[in-house]
């Protein structure tokens, strides 16, 4: 089946959406949202995230614990959990709508006009699973940056650092804007849809010519005479 320009368009959408959808979900299970290095024993590297603290041993290995109570966490990992979950939710829901919305799900009873709303509901949820996975992670690099160039804490002090997990939510959270904002705009590019059932056959128009020529003579029909009286 060949698929018009605003298919190959939502299309594509629907594949950096999914991406960024799955780059979130990675992102969130993660434990390297930070890291931490000491001087004294470059042999052990700690690491952080959304749910455990791990360590990293040469000689031992990876030993992870995960954290007993949510209400000792420092507030950026309590809402960063909160909004990943959400972003979750938010761009799962967004697919299957972008999904049942686009070209490539054809079903005949689905107008036109109910397809391109589809579309454009799941584009913006798209959006919106963008800016709850980008606001985390960004709050987290920020308090990262905050305490490790804090003046109040001492220099013999390890400082956390950046993990690999940021910058694979910043990835995702690009994914999920840019496939939100395509499948925005896939909507505006014209009217080209599935035609309806009662529109797949269309019936050709009446004929304006004439059966038979016309030559400008007049002929009189007698009538009956019965029809007279």
């Amino acid at each position: 089946m060949a698929w018009s320009f605003r298919g190959r368009v939502q299309l594509g959408g629907l594949l950096l959406s999914f991406l960024g959808w799955v780059c979130s979900c990675v992102t969130t299970i993660l434990p390297q949202w930070k890291t931490l290095n000491l001087e004294l024993n470059e042999m052990e590297t700690w690491i952080m995230g959304l749910w455990e603290a791990c360590v990293n041993q040469e000689e031992v290995g990876t030993v992870c614990k995960g954290f007993e109570s949510f209400l000792s966490l420092p507030q950026e990992l309590q809402v960063s959990r909160i909004l990943m979950v959400a972003s979750h939710g938010l761009g799962l829901l967004g697919l299957l709508l972008s999904g049942c919305g686009s070209e490539c799900f054809q079903f005949h009873r689905i107008h036109w006009i109910f397809k391109r709303r589809l579309c454009l509901l799941g584009g913006s949820l798209e959006a919106s699973a963008s800016a709850t996975t980008l606001f985390p992670v960004s709050w987290v690099a920020y308090a990262t940056i905050r305490d490790f160039w804090d003046d109040s804490i001492p220099e013999i002090v390890p400082r956390w650092e950046f993990g690999d997990a940021l910058y694979l939510g910043w990835a995702a959270g690009i994914f999920l804007a840019l496939g939100g904002l395509i499948l925005i705009f896939s909507v505006c590019l014209g009217k080209e849809d599935v035609p309806s059932p009662w529109m797949a056959h269309p019936t050709a128009p009446p004929s304006c010519t004439l059966p038979e020529e016309f030559d400008g003579s007049f002929h009189l029909t007698p009538r009956p005479m019965n029809l007279l009286i």
